[in-house]
């Protein structure tokens, strides 16, 4: 556990640039005290004690704005950026080297059994607000922009946008996550239905004279 814990300070100095030393980032980042608290919550839920997990997760929750159920799995140098308002499921399973932004939820969709909440590769990036609903794979390296709601598996080295979230891009490598550069799947629809509408307008001025000499012949 002290070994994870190391890797959670460190990916704090690795992506975010306003981390200046250890003991700012021990006791000032809302971020590390929630992964703290959960990773000894979940030593103690593995072990099978009884409510004391649970009131430490309540308890994470008050300080830190952040919910993470004691049985959520979370691997190695997990980062939440600011993170008021995130929300992880108990059966969600999280791989190494992931971010999570503000307001992210990784959730359920209903009262199912068993596994119900998303399972997270490696390297993963998910944007403010996103939604990850259901027992779905997110796969390495995959993107998910800002409001994004996820309900359905994404392949590796992925980008994922919209609601309900597409996939808009596939990369070779992990490469940079431009927030401010997304592609908008529904605006791009629009504006194809934009150009064949007007297409389909240019056709029938080209046939309206055709028509009329017809009729008058």
């Amino acid at each position: 556990m002290f070994e994870a814990i190391r890797g959670d300070i460190k990916a704090a100095f690795e992506r975010d640039p306003a981390a200046e030393n250890v003991l700012e980032v021990v006791l000032t980042y809302a971020g590390f005290h929630a992964i703290l608290l959960h990773r000894l919550a979940h030593f103690l839920w593995l072990k099978g004690v009884p409510i004391i997990p649970r009131f430490i997760s309540h308890l994470s929750r008050f300080v830190t704005g952040i919910e993470i159920h004691p049985g959520a799995i979370i691997g190695r140098e997990f980062f939440i950026d600011h993170g008021m308002g995130v929300v992880i499921g108990e059966t969600a399973e999280i791989g190494d080297h992931v971010t999570l932004y503000q307001g992210v939820t990784l959730g359920g969709t209903g009262q199912e059994p068993g596994k119900r909440h998303p399972t997270i590769g490696d390297y993963v990036i998910v944007g403010a607000g996103a939604k990850v609903l259901g027992a779905i794979v997110i796969g390495d390296h995959v993107r998910i922009g800002a409001n994004s709601v996820v309900l359905h598996s994404v392949a590796d080295h992925a980008t994922v946008v919209g609601i309900p979230g597409q996939v808009v891009r596939r990369r070779e490598e992990e490469g940079d996550f431009d927030h401010t550069n997304l592609p908008d799947p529904i605006a791009n629809r629009l504006e194809r239905l934009e150009k064949e509408l007007v297409e389909l307008k240019s056709r029938i001025k080209q046939d309206s004279p055709g028509r009329t000499a017809g009729r008058s012949g």
